[in-house]
């Protein structure tokens, strides 16, 4: 028997990770959105695409909403039909979790569709799972800022303090860096002294976050774990860092995997250090696909609307 599905609608948070020293583990949801909507209907699963996505060249039975959509709908049973509207303004490719806010609108869509209630764990589990780290997925979920921590039960997720007295800007180029890629540029082993030095500045990120202090900010933002392996694959990167602290940013880094930047500032300055480093990355030309915003940190994450 086969259940019956209802129209029913999703957005998502995009977000930022890393943040330097915080590799892998601590993700700030940010106020750029995934939208995505089903309708009900006989014929087989159409999948539409707006915004960011519309370029995308991948069909549905690899685009990762639908996957997770489609995923739920059959463990339950339910006929894959209807259509599959999704809408978004993250910028794909460039370090804003794209794919974990993906995963995560198209397996709480499909409980939606199914008129069950939110299942977090379960969502965030097939985020995780599709990721091999949480820190996107638990941010764009939760909302705020969050870190996520092995444990002898599973990951852990912990919401940490974030000051109201910090800014975030972020410009990305055009090009895009592959997460794949990007893991692949890491080096399988570090000494413990490097080890050591990133546990330090993992503290010193936590309470610059927490303080808005902006010399732990800075400290905390270093790193040897990622930053200086990824950097070479952003043209534009290290130029773009540097306008961003010419115009009075406290601290600039690698958003995600890249190719995107972050950077912290006071809240007055967030626009300007975003059009420092957009009008580096741009190089001049009117793409629009080399972005840059000043952005807030969304503290709702998923929701359901209607």
């Amino acid at each position: 028997m086969t259940e019956s599905l209802q129209a029913a609608a999703v957005r998502v948070p995009c977000s930022t990770s890393n943040l330097g020293s915080g590799y892998d583990t601590i993700g700030l949801a940010l106020d750029r959105y995934l939208d995505m909507r089903f309708e009900p209907g006989n014929e087989p699963l159409h999948l539409i695409r707006d915004g960011t996505l519309a370029r995308l060249a991948v069909e549905e039975r690899e685009d990762y909403g639908a996957v997770a959509f489609r995923k739920v709908l059959e463990a339950h049973g339910a006929a894959v039909t209807g259509t599959l509207h999704v809408a978004s303004d993250i910028p794909v490719g460039r370090g804003l979790g794209s794919s974990a806010a993906a995963v995560l609108a198209g397996h709480d869509l499909a409980r939606a569709a199914l008129g069950e209630a939110r299942s977090d764990e379960s969502s965030f589990a097939a985020a995780y799972a599709h990721e091999g780290h949480g820190d996107n997925a638990a941010s764009c979920l939760y909302g705020g800022l969050r870190a996520v921590v092995p444990s002898s039960d599973g990951p852990v997720i912990l919401e940490l303090d974030l000051s109201p007295e910090i800014g975030f800007a972020y410009a990305a180029p055009s090009a895009e860096v592959s997460t794949q890629l990007a893991r692949d540029v890491l080096p399988p082993d570090v000494g413990h002294d490097l080890a050591a030095r990133s546990l330090g500045r993992a503290t010193a990120l936590v309470r610059g976050l927490a303080t808005g202090d902006p010399e732990l900010l800075r400290i905390g933002i270093e790193d040897e774990l990622h930053v200086p392996h990824r950097l070479p694959m952003m043209p534009g990167a290290y130029n773009a860092i540097g306008a961003g602290y010419d115009v009075g940013a406290w601290a600039v880094t690698i958003s995600g995997a890249g190719s995107g930047l972050i950077a912290m500032c006071e809240p007055k300055l967030a626009a300007a250090v975003a059009d420092a480093m957009h009008e580096v990355f741009s190089n001049g030309s009117d793409d629009p696909e080399c972005v840059g915003f000043a952005t807030v940190p969304d503290h709702e994450g998923l929701r359901r609307v209607s």
